[in-house]
């Protein structure tokens, strides 16, 4: 169990982190710096296990996996969104950041509520109900469990990803 950080839509990359904390791969650098200008309390207050809720197209933008690594490594147990930019999703199941679209989530969920995600099975408490969210492909899964893609194959080799 979590809070919800509620987010709106377009929420691009350089939202997530400005351009000028890219010269880094420091993760903890990077947390730190998890939407500093889009939502200054938001490294100050996060906890692991919260998770971020946002409308449409979250995470638009460029292509850096500063993105997604900096909100994993601010402690966000997972993001759901309406909808995700496909770059930043792809990123984010490569890093091993759980994500997950679902449409309805997003007006029922006021920031700060309770919310707990299971990632497996796409279900979604929060706000005194369940959502039923679209869980994340099977390949997706098997990424984030292993940790990220290169840890995937790296124990499974390139065959891990071909046999699901």
């Amino acid at each position: 169990m979590g809070r919800a950080f509620k987010l709106g839509d377009g929420v691009s990359t350089d939202a997530i982190i400005p351009g000028r904390y890219n010269v880094t791969t420091d993760l903890s650098a990077l947390g730190k710096a998890c939407l500093i200008e889009a939502r200054p309390d938001f490294a100050a207050t996060v906890r692991s296990g919260d998770v971020i809720v946002a409308g449409r197209n979250f995470g638009c933008g460029s292509s850096r996996e500063h993105a997604p690594l900096a909100i994993q490594a601010s402690g966000v147990k997972a993001v759901v969104a309406s909808s995700f930019a496909r770059i930043f999703y792809r990123n984010a199941v490569n890093i091993g950041l759980p994500v997950i679209q679902c449409d309805a989530l997003f007006e029922a969920v006021e920031d700060g509520d309770t919310i707990d995600v299971d990632v497996r099975t796409g279900n979604i408490s929060a706000a005194g109900r369940t959502f039923q969210a679209e869980p994340p492909a099977a390949v997706a899964l098997k990424i984030m469990q292993a940790g990220t893609l290169v840890d995937l194959i790296k124990t499974g080799g390139w065959a891990a990803i071909e046999e699901v």
